[in-house]
């Protein structure tokens, strides 16, 4: 209330002058534009892009197939079968749970109505709640802190980032020998080309012959994107385009999986290599997006419970979520692409 005195039981301070100006023939009172400014962000890219498909349960489980039935050359007049069978794995899927609160007051809800200044500010501000969640949701799909989607360490997603860079590494040769291009953990030298290592990447991945994945997108920050256009720049390079989404056209180049979008996703952070060392981490992810799946309960979507009524009246409102985010294929279908500069 500021420096005011009290008068017959009531405060009088500097809000009772809330005119702007007093003169002969005008009262100035304070007026704002009924519509509030609003940037904030709300969704990232991958969350609006990837599968959504209901989970089976809790855990949320599926088989994955990592070999079929090995055929072998035989004697056309003697022919000797062997006997076979394909790989499978059981995978699970733990579900998780975002959740966010809205408290409507009575008193100033009313007050609002009766100024009828911002006669939508209720719906915007359940809408904003409901966005909250979505954007949380968003930006977990790549820094959730879990580490293991069968027994739950944090509350959490376990992000898409830490399935990839963390899932033991499938050799399409056996044993150690490992051929160029083949390794989901891609470090790209302070002076190496970025575009170079991305193209060959995709190529290695592309020509595995124990599984057939296409990279669909390369999701990074917009500022390492940025480093990918200094580079074409210097090198005289031309990007194509392509849309990603309604109205959104992104840069992409020609690679063995064909045009790959170069994505820029504000949730992928970037990390400092030591906090007095002006060098940064970036990273980037090359991913076969058919197969970023999140297995959901009851609804995709955020749902929004009303409560009743507490004591002092205050309308209750509780959006909630329940899911998780699984890479199938996360060793051989997507790739971890990073760099210190």
């Amino acid at each position: 209330m500021g420096v005011g005195n009290v008068r017959r039981g009531r405060m009088i301070g500097n809000i009772s002058a809330a005119a702007d100006f007093l003169g002969p023939g005008a009262i100035e009172t304070n007026r704002y534009q009924s519509e509030i400014f609003d940037l904030v962000r709300r969704r990232g890219v991958l969350g609006q892009r990837i599968n959504q498909t209901p989970a089976t349960g809790q855990p949320s489980r599926y088989f994955e197939e990592t070999q079929i039935n090995a055929a072998t050359s035989t004697d056309p007049r003697v022919i000797v079968p062997v006997a076979s069978q394909p790989q499978r794995i059981e995978q699970v899927v733990s579900l998780k749970a975002l959740v966010s609160q809205l408290n409507y007051s009575i008193f100033d809800v009313e007050v609002n109505q009766q100024q009828g200044q911002f006669a939508y500010l209720e719906a915007k501000d359940l809408t904003d709640a409901v966005d909250s969640v979505l954007k949380l949701h968003d930006q977990q799909l790549w820094t959730g802190n879990d580490t293991n989607l069968i027994i739950p360490t944090t509350l959490n997603y376990f992000g898409i980032s830490g399935q990839i860079a963390q899932a033991p590494f499938l050799n399409p040769l056996g044993g150690t020998a490992v051929p160029p291009g083949f390794t989901q953990n891609v470090q790209v030298t302070a002076s190496g080309s970025l575009i170079d290592a991305l193209k060959t990447q995709v190529a290695g991945m592309v020509s595995r012959t124990d599984f057939e994945v296409k990279p669909s997108a390369f999701y990074a920050s917009p500022v390492f994107l940025d480093l990918f256009d200094r580079e074409a720049k210097t090198f005289q390079l031309y990007y194509n385009e392509t849309e990603i989404q309604p109205g959104v056209i992104v840069k992409a180049i020609p690679t063995q999986a064909g045009l790959l979008p170069l994505v820029p996703e504000p949730f992928i952070p970037i990390l400092s290599v030591y906090p007095s060392s002006p060098q940064r981490q970036y990273e980037g992810f090359i991913l076969s997006e058919e197969f970023i799946e999140y297995h959901w309960l009851t609804s995709p979507v955020p749902r929004v419970f009303q409560l009743g009524l507490l004591g002092n009246l205050a309308a209750q409102f509780v959006i909630l979520k329940f899911g998780a985010v699984v890479a199938k294929g996360a060793s051989y279908a997507h790739s971890h692409y990073f760099t210190v500069r």
